[in-house]
């Protein structure tokens, strides 16, 4: 039963922001802006010239690492509501980095430092649990169940460390620039894209809420 709750909040909030996305991904004869341009200008704006744009083949992020906007290579060029919104709330990320926010700064720790733990995490998860317990060797059996309760509650905090991170970037950061910058009429078609990019985040420290649960009664099973 948990697997299948698992399965349907991380399914539905996908299915409901990909609707969202491409529903408001159309080419505006009325927006002034590519993607790009719009970055551009907003960055230079705040004075944050010392931050690039560039395209990517994975998902749009920002990396404060190496000051660099990444946003998949098939939006920078799109003057659509989608493109502008998405641009506009990894600039709020660089406006945090700029003002030192503390929820951003505790999570570029904690992803520094266990990075490995996630990924061993994941690799665990991915294999399943079948083939552990199939080994019948106990010692390990626990061993591995203490290791996953740690990985997945290092990546709840993490992910309500970034709850706040996302909100603020969405809703704080980029919605007043976004208000001021582009026509009214597409004010609340941003705030509908802000809205199913933050839902998403919520459902994945809800998930990972579920599967720490799973692998404690797991643990505690095993102790007896």
């Amino acid at each position: 039963m948990i697997f299948i709750l698992i399965g349907v909040l991380y399914t539905l909030p996908i299915i409901f922001f990909n609707f969202v996305i491409n529903r408001y991904d159309t080419e505006l004869k009325k927006m002034p802006y590519t993607a790009e341009d719009f970055g551009r200008e907003i960055l230079d704006q705040f004075g944050l010239q010392n931050v690039e744009i560039e395209p990517t083949n994975t998902t749009d992020h920002y990396d404060p690492e190496l000051k660099l906007i990444r946003i998949k290579k098939e939006r920078l060029k799109r003057k659509s509501v989608t493109a502008i919104a998405i641009i506009c709330h990894e600039i709020g990320h660089a406006i945090q980095d700029r003002d030192g926010y503390a929820p951003l700064k505790r999570r570029q720790i904690i992803i520094k430092y266990t990075e490995w733990i996630q990924r061993l995490t994941v690799g665990i998860t991915y294999i399943g649990i079948a083939p552990i317990i199939a080994t019948g060797m106990l010692p390990l059996i626990k061993f591995i169940a203490l290791f996953m309760v740690m990985g997945i509650l290092t990546i709840v905090v993490l992910h309500l460390t970034n709850l706040d991170v996302e909100f603020d970037a969405s809703f704080n950061k980029a919605l007043p620039i976004l208000r001021e910058n582009i026509p009214q009429e597409y004010h609340k078609q941003c705030n509908y894209i802000l809205l199913a990019a933050a839902f998403t985040y919520v459902v994945s420290a809800l998930s990972s809420v579920f599967r720490l649960r799973f692998w404690l009664i797991f643990l505690r099973s095993i102790k007896r």
